[in-house]
């Protein structure tokens, strides 16, 4: 799941012109590979995020009262002053929005999973999805994979309790031929994540190949939360983060 500017900035409701304008280039240069920024592709950019504040941003007079924040990096045809951000410039962006100052794929992923936090309505979901966040902040990679996967089971539990206990029972009882009736919600505490995979996929929460996918999410939890001496390194999180936000909030 892209990050988008507008959810990229959406913490900054409150934020100068200056620093909605520094954020943008942040955005554009590490998501968009933009080395060198004109006025008119800050213009483009937040008319494309359709940004309430980028209308009324004078771009030009904002950047050359930016320093040190930005440098000028010379001019393209159309007699146009190119910027980019400076280091001191990217600390600050990554001040303001609480970014880790390590790999761009923890940057992003943070990014993406803060978007999606605002969005979730169920505060012991955004909770979890919370917890994931600040794990990833500081390089606690193990658990923001068990946090997240936490989140995204009590959405699969919520979803398939939809379909009604006398449909979960015989789905579950399929896999489990011993376990207690289903009546209530709270009977979900019984069936393991495995199962409750299975029971997703029989019930058309989720198809085979997404089935397929969070089984492999659920692999690399549990190697995450049970004591081994298994390191998980970033690439492989943000897999496991694009997978399991990409199915369980599409």
């Amino acid at each position: 799941m892209a990050l988008t500017l507008g959810e990229f900035l959406h913490p900054l409701t409150r934020a100068k012109q200056r620093d909605l304008v520094l954020a943008t280039m942040y955005y554009l240069e590490r998501y968009e590979s933009r080395d060198a920024i004109t006025t008119a592709d800050l213009r483009s950019a937040f008319a494309k995020a359709k940004h309430a504040k980028g209308k009324k941003i004078q771009h030009a007079a904002v950047l050359n009262l930016a320093v040190p924040y930005v440098h000028s990096t010379g001019k393209e045809s159309g007699n146009l002053i190119t910027w980019a951000l400076t280091e001191t410039g990217q600390k600050h962006v990554r001040d303001l929005l609480g970014l880790p100052a390590a790999e761009p794929d923890v940057e992003h992923d943070v990014g993406t999973l803060q978007a999606l936090a605002d969005k979730i309505v169920e505060a012991n979901v955004r909770a979890y999805v919370e917890e994931a966040i600040v794990c990833l902040q500081f390089g606690a990679l193990r658990a923001s994979v068990v946090f997240l996967w936490t989140g995204a089971v009590s959405v699969l539990r919520d979803e398939i309790w939809k379909h009604g206990a006398s449909s979960i029972d015989p789905a579950i009882k399929k896999y489990l031929t011993r376990a207690p009736t289903f009546k209530k919600k709270d009977d979900f505490a019984y069936v393991n994540d495995a199962t409750l995979l299975l029971v997703a996929q029989d019930l058309a929460v989720i198809d085979k190949t997404q089935k397929q996918r969070l089984g492999e999410a659920l692999d690399l939890r549990n190697g995450c939360g049970h004591p081994s001496k298994y390191s998980v390194g970033v690439k492989k999180v943000s897999s496991f983060i694009e997978d399991v936000v990409g199915i369980v909030w599409p």
